[in-house]
């Protein structure tokens, strides 16, 4: 076992540096790693059969019997966390904001040899979408069952069944589901027709994409795809589709040029606007998204509405405002953080550099002091010395919440079996640290070592912002200190039972201590009674 460890460890590391060795002097090796690191991430999230080259030793074809109950094949696609879950609105998200990434910073991308990589990232989520697809107005939303899935600690090849899959269609309709998966694949279209020069591929994404929206658009009533999937409530759970609606247009629009589906998206803009939610952008609503892409569709009618809607979020001085910075610096929202303190500032951060691009004069320094700020507290400008990558620095987290790469099989001692993860998850963003900027790095803590496909997106595009910036090293380069080890109440040994132990051995110290003075006091003065009977004694005697 040792020895193969040992050979996939020299396998992965001879890959990684021969791309190294073909990025282009002026590329900032460091940013140009993560960018592949976190497609590397992707690799090891993949479903299905894999295919002659993969980078990811440990991983194994698995899941190859998905969507059998339906009588579709439903291989392939990406593991959505650190289950063996597969959904399609996260995927959706995830690939749009990949592509997007692509489409404004494809020539990082191009300077880091990491096109390939691009390409092969994005279509392995896109098939997967087509694939769910088999019908205009069918889209399966969902493989596997949560309840069994979740009670699976192990690896690939131990998956349990069944592992239903779960539909959309105009009985049991999904507004925001269609819209979301048609604006990933206009998205990727663009970008394999303008980047890649794959107008065939690109065509059939187009297909699916119009046909995707129109199924939104038709299937009536208009609602949230968790309504008809109930499996699907306590995991990825929505509770809009309008900005998912305009989004789909808009994107559309983008990849057809077609002004059809641009005033439909301002259409509905109008219809929607006083019930849209305006909170920080992610894979549940794409409000933020919507603006930013309108902003640079049609700055009239949305460059004012884009600028204020980051000033909103972002302004933390206002009493009003749901976000503030922890004493550390990071980006806290209230509502948005708690479960995963990292997306709120690499979403925003991604929305503030697509609108710093797009519009170069209309952003001051805040703006982009910002984007920075948060990328160097994410990559180790904190106070646990911690970039929260995995992979790529001695403070990065060690025990992402990851049934795969643990080497674990027992749920229930999921933090010590194995004490050391079995495989490094290179690449990897966790939820990260508290409010207090705490990390504990405790493997069934998902909310602060949970990873997950939507986690990356943002963080991969804004890497290859920061290559086309050429920015300066991130913090971690620099960074020789340990990360503090800090105890959790929710360790395998809990702070209140060191407590408990600790005062239980002092009062026993004290007792004895009690114990033995009182004994000593006892003889000393059975010693002085009987020297006082003597005398009394004596003087009868005498």
């Amino acid at each position: 076992m040792l020895f193969i460890k040992l050979i996939s460890c020299l396998l992965f590391t001879s890959i990684v540096t021969a791309q190294q060795d073909q990025i282009e002097n002026d590329v900032n090796p460091h940013y140009a790693k993560l960018l592949n690191y976190s497609m590397l991430f992707y690799e090891a999230q993949r479903s299905g059969k894999l295919p002659e080259n993969n980078r990811i030793p440990w991983r194994s074809d698995s899941s190859l019997t998905d969507g059998q109950d339906n009588n579709i094949s439903l291989t392939e696609g990406y593991y959505d966390a650190g289950n063996y879950l597969k959904f399609t609105v996260p995927l959706s998200y995830t690939l749009t904001i990949l592509s997007w990434g692509g489409i404004e910073w494809i020539e990082s991308y191009k300077r880091a040899n990491l096109m390939t990589d691009l390409h092969d990232t994005i279509k392995w989520g896109t098939d997967w979408i087509i694939k769910a697809h088999p019908e205009p107005n069918v889209l399966f939303v969902q493989v596997g069952d949560g309840k069994v899935d979740n009670m699976y600690w192990g690896p690939d090849t131990g998956i349990p069944l069944p592992r239903p899959s779960f539909m959309i269609n105009n009985s049991f309709p999904g507004t925001d589901a269609a819209a979301l998966a048609s604006a990933a694949l206009s998205s990727a279209s663009y970008l394999f027709r303008n980047q890649f020069n794959d107008s065939d591929y690109a065509d059939i994404l187009l297909s699916h994409a119009y046909d995707l929206l129109i199924f939104a658009e038709t299937a009536k009533p208009w609602r949230a795809y968790s309504l008809s999937v109930p499996a699907a409530i306590d995991y990825y759970n929505t509770n809009t589709f309008q900005s998912q609606l305009i989004y789909g247009n808009m994107w559309l629009y983008k990849a057809t040029e077609n002004i059809t589906y641009l005033e439909r998206a301002n259409a509905h803009y109008e219809t929607f606007n006083t019930t849209l939610v305006y909170g920080v952008m992610d894979w549940s609503d794409p409000t933020g998204a919507m603006l930013i892409l309108g902003a640079t569709l049609d700055s009239g009618k949305y460059q004012a509405r884009a600028m204020s809607y980051l000033d909103r979020i972002l302004d933390t001085t206002q009493n009003s405002s749901i976000c503030k910075y922890t004493d550390g610096g990071l980006f806290y929202c209230k509502g948005y953080s708690t479960s995963n303190s990292v997306m709120p500032p690499l979403n925003m951060g991604f929305l503030v550099a697509i609108m710093k691009k797009a519009f170069p004069n209309l952003l001051n320094g805040s703006y982009t002091s910002f984007i920075q700020r948060q990328i160097d507290y994410i990559l180790g400008a904190n106070k646990m010395f911690s970039p929260y990558v995995c992979g790529i620095h001695k403070n990065s987290p060690h025990n992402p919440h990851h049934a795969g790469a643990s080497g674990g099989t027992n749920l229930k001692k999921i933090n010590t079996e194995p004490k050391h993860m079995a495989q490094v998850l290179y690449g990897a963003i966790v939820g990260g640290p508290d409010d207090q900027d705490n990390f504990y790095d405790i493997r069934n803590d998902y909310l602060q070592t949970e990873v997950a496909i939507d986690y990356n997106a943002p963080f991969q595009s804004l890497m290859a912002y920061q290559i086309s910036i050429q920015a300066n090293d991130p913090p971690y380069v620099t960074i020789t200190e340990d990360r503090p080890i800090l105890i959790s109440e929710d360790d395998n040994f809990e702070g209140w039972k060191i407590a408990v132990i600790v005062l239980s051995i002092v009062f026993a110290i004290l007792a004895i201590g009690f114990f033995t003075y009182r004994r000593k006091q006892n003889k000393k003065k059975n010693e002085n009674n009987m020297f006082e009977k003597i005398e009394v004694a004596g003087e009868r005697s005498g």
